[in-house]
This record gives C-alpha cells, sequence and structure tokens, in this order.
C-alpha cells in the first residue's frame, strides 16, 4: 500500500510517498480501507517532534480516518467486514490502509460522506466531551458561550453543539471570511478579533455581566482576556494553544470571580496520554460517539471540510492549516 512517511523530524515538505507493508493485526484491531483522512495543526506538531507524543520512525502521521472496514480479528465483537466507520489512530491515517483497535473505531452517520465524516473522529469527539460532561464545561441552556477559533475544526463543533444544548453562542474568528462561517454554523454573535478587542464586545453583548463558559483552543493573550470578560462562578476550559503561548493562570482573578479552570484532553480516552484509558473508558466514548451520530442523522451537526487533497498532495494540505486560510477542516482522499 502507499503511505505518506515520516523518516525524520520537519515540516510538511519533508514528508516522501512511499510504498510500504501493510500491518498486521493485533488481538482486537480491524483492519480498515481508508477513503479519506484528516491533518490538523497536531499532525504538524507531531512531524516537527513538537508533539506530547512522538511515534518511532518511519511512520505515517495522521489520527483521524474514514472508511470501510477490511478485516476483522476474532477478539472483536462490534464490527463486521463492510462497516463504513471512523477511526482514531495512534498514528497511520495518512496511507491507504490502516489498523485500529476496536475501541477507537465507530461507525459512520448514514447521512455523511467519508470525507465530512474525518471529524467525527476528534474534532466533534472533543468539544462534545469538554461541553457536555459534568466535570469540564457542562454547558446548559441558558448559558453565554464564548468560542475562540470558531471557524477551526473544534471551533466550528463547539458552535453547532453549543447551540444543540441551548447556549447562547458567542464566536471569536479572524476576518469577515471566518466570521461569516461561524455564523452560518450557528453562532449568535460574531467578534472578528482582528477588527476589534473581543473582551469589550462580550461585555458589551452580556451587559456587562460576561460570560458562562469559555471554550479556548488558543490560549496565550485568548485565555488572559478571556478571563476578564467571564461572569462570577463562570467556567473555561483550555483544548490547545494554537496561538504557540501556554498561559500562566493568574488565580487572583479566579478567586474574585470564583472562576474555574477545566482542562480537557480527549486524547486520554482514546490512548494519547502517558496513561492509555482508551479501554477502561470505553463505554464513555462510545456513548459519547453515539451522542454524536445522533445529532449528526438529525441534521443537527454539520462536518463542514473546506478543501481536499489527494494522498500525495498531503504536505500542501498541512501547509494550508500552517497559513491559516482553512475554514473548518482539510481532508485527504484516497484515489480509488
Amino acid at each position: 500500500m502507499r503511505a505518506m512517511i515520516c523518516r525524520q523530524w520537519g515540516g510538511p515538505e519533508d514528508l516522501r510517498l512511499e510504498e510500504v507493508e501493510s500491518q498486521p493485526l493485533k488481538s482486537g484491531q480491524v483492519r480498515i480501507k481508508v477513503h479519506a483522512a484528516g491533518v490538523s495543526f497536531a499532525t504538524t506538531l507531531v512531524i516537527a517532534g513538537k508533539y506530547q507524543r512522538r511515534p518511532p520512525f518511519p511512520f505515517a502521521p495522521g489520527t483521524e480516518v474514514a472508511g470501510t472496514v477490511t478485516e476483522v480479528d476474532p477478539a472483536c465483537r462490534r464490527l463486521e467486514v463492510g462497516d463504513e466507520v471512523v477511526a482514531v489512530l495512534d498514528w497511520g491515517g495518512l496511507a491507504e490502509e490502516a489498523v485500529a483497535h476496536e475501541v477507537n473505531v465507530f461507525r459512520k452517520p448514514k447521512n455523511l460522506g467519508f470525507v465530512e465524516a474525518i471529524q467525527l473522529a476528534i474534532s466533534y469527539p472533543t468539544s462534545a466531551g469538554a461541553l457536555t460532561w459534568p466535570e469540564t464545561l457542562d454547558v446548559r441552556s441558558g448559558h453565554t458561550l464564548l468560542v475562540h477559533a470558531a471557524a477551526g475544526g473544534v471551533g466550528m463543533a463547539a458552535v453547532e453543539i453549543g447551540k444543540i444544548l441551548g447556549a447562547t453562542v458567542i464566536a471569536t474568528a479572524g476576518g469577515a471570511r471566518k466570521t461569516e462561517f461561524a455564523k452560518a454554523h450557528g453562532a449568535d454573535h460574531v467578534i472578528d478579533y482582528r477588527a476589534a478587542d473581543f473582551r469589550d464586545e462580550v461585555l458589551k453583548l452580556t451587559g456587562g455581566r460576561g460570560v458562562d463558559r469559555v471554550y479556548d483552543p488558543v490560549g496565550g493573550e485568548i485565555f488572559d482576556q478571556s478571563l476578564r470578560c467571564m461572569a462570577v462562578g463562570g467556567r473555561i476550559c483550555p483544548i490547545g494553544f494554537a496561538s504557540g503561548t501556554i498561559p500562566q493562570v493568574p488565580a487572583n482573578i479566579l478567586l474574585v470571580k470564583t472562576i474555574a479552570v477545566m482542562g480537557f484532553n480527549y486524547g486520554y480516552y482514546v490512548g494519547w496520554s502517558p496513561h492509555d484509558a482508551r479501554f477502561e473508558e470505553a463505554d464513555r466514548t462510545f456513548a459519547l460517539m453515539e451522542r454524536i451520530r445522533d445529532w449528526c442523522e438529525q441534521g443537527l451537526c454539520r462536518p463542514h471540510v473546506d478543501r481536499t487533497y489527494r494522498l500525495v498532495e498531503a504536505p500542501q494540505a498541512m501547509r494550508a492549516l500552517l497559513e491559516r486560510s482553512v475554514t473548518g477542516r482539510v481532508a485527504v482522499v484516497m484515489e480509488t
């Protein structure tokens, strides 16, 4: 099979398309013919050697795929050959076939194509877990939710899920194209952070009260200013640090406004953290994915792929992400 291979830490241009051997199945694993794979900002960190996990060389990057099951280990119980699925991988997504633990593979919603479905592997469960689980943001009807980077993959999902949960959603994004995109996906209010101070705008929109919940994939100054436009008793959830700066939390603001910082690492539930909890947390993850599939089949979630690339063009897909020219997600599509 063909795969985009990383043999040294570097940038997208250092990847090479190669013929490689198929990986044998281990107990509880399935083989998937990949129709579409996702790339994300995290993918670029992985190939640069800057992510929390470093796969052994050589490897194919990519942690999310959509495709058809072609082989099932006898220990598997949920899946059969022919099932159309989405899967979370440790790595290996940028290839014509992939091997995944059954616990990380989920049936694709019937009304979504393979290209759109890649977002259900990581983007949507990341946002759904952060917004719905009691120990994280626990968004309820009547809350005001501030979503940063609302035109990105997880941000778009957070906007949609926030509306499903009954929140008033304030979305921030950079530029007219991205704010319009956030509005089209359900945001009640949009703020172009390039044109206005989002902190001031949020306080105006909330009559000076501030927001109840903040979903932040950006970090840095965005996190700092978010604390200053939150309501008393609010919660803020850092999802990532796309700004490149990890904020230092000013505890005095947390104390004065009774604010809680609720971190959420979806990687813990799919095997990417130092403690691999994918098996012990499987029931919880499966229930979350069933809820998301339900929302998709009701038409409440509308995953968006900005553009597609062929496997040989995967480096260009990553470069588009680094240039911040993408709304929603990009996908790598395998030639058939």
